[in-house]
């Protein structure tokens, strides 16, 4: 149990995620009492048990979609005769059990703080993003111009790179005010372990930005790691209907587990 405790807190920290699995009721003859933990990670294994077999397995897979769903979800077995064989029992018995999520809420950090900024910034808040909002341009990043931000950093960019944590649960978008800023970002960001990044500009431009980067020494592996053009087809065409495209990309990859 404690050591599930501490892998919570691990996952919290390192903005992973996870479902913890709380057996609330049992009845007739089951494999564990009430209070039996299990912690499950996105790829399905655990920490902890709620006493193995086949009922077990049913569990994790319900596990695995509370995490990419993000909403806890009650399931109740009972075990079978061949459930209760694996698990030792003469009979079988009736299981209920709590499947939390353990998220970490999503960063999302915005590097240009031009139109297509404003509406995201204002849609990623209702899905439920933390917001950071990064520009070289003091007058383009402020609190009067993005009330609903978090963090705003006015500063070169460069040198907020070290005031930001990314970690696998952050989402990187790169809309600067200018190409050479756009590859600046997006050299430092491909190294980073941020769950989503996606550069905004023509298949031109990126693909200058690409080769640059590739004959400075970055591995295509990290490059390919981009969206880019970013946001999904959607024939957008004003600032706004960009940040939908965009974040609707960012919700489908949150989305996909």
């Amino acid at each position: 149990m404690i050591d599930i405790y501490r892998e919570i807190v691990k996952v919290k920290t390192e903005g992973e995620e996870a479902a913890l699995v709380t057996v609330v009721r049992a009845s007739g003859s089951t494999p564990r009492e009430e209070g039996a933990k299990m912690l499950v990670r996105p790829d399905g294994s655990i920490i902890g048990t709620i006493g193995g077999g086949s009922l077990e397995a049913q569990v994790i897979r319900e596990a695995v979609k509370v995490i990419r769903q993000g909403k806890p979800k009650h399931l109740h077995r009972s075990l079978a005769a061949g459930d209760a064989e694996e698990a030792g029992m003469i009979c079988g018995g009736d299981l209920e059990v709590f499947i939390e999520p353990i998220l970490t809420p999503p960063a999302l950090y915005i590097f240009g703080g031009g139109h297509i900024a404003l509406a995201l910034v204002k849609m990623g808040k209702l899905v439920g993003f933390n917001i950071t909002v990064i520009d070289d341009r003091a007058e383009f990043a402020s609190a009067e111009r993005f009330p609903e931000a978090d963090v705003i950093l006015a500063d070169d960019f460069t040198k907020s790179f070290p005031k930001i944590k990314i970690d696998k649960s952050s989402y990187i978008v790169i809309v600067t005010h200018g190409h050479q800023h756009d590859e600046v970002v997006l050299e430092w960001a491909v190294a980073t372990p941020a769950r989503y990044i996606g550069m905004i500009g023509s298949k031109t431009k990126n693909a200058t930005i690409f080769s640059h980067l590739l004959a400075r020494g970055i591995p295509q592996e990290q490059l390919d790691r981009a969206h880019a053009p970013i946001g999904l087809e959607i024939e957008a065409q004003t600032p706004e209907e960009i940040a939908v495209s965009i974040m609707a990309e960012l919700i489908k990859v949150r989305r996909s587990g």
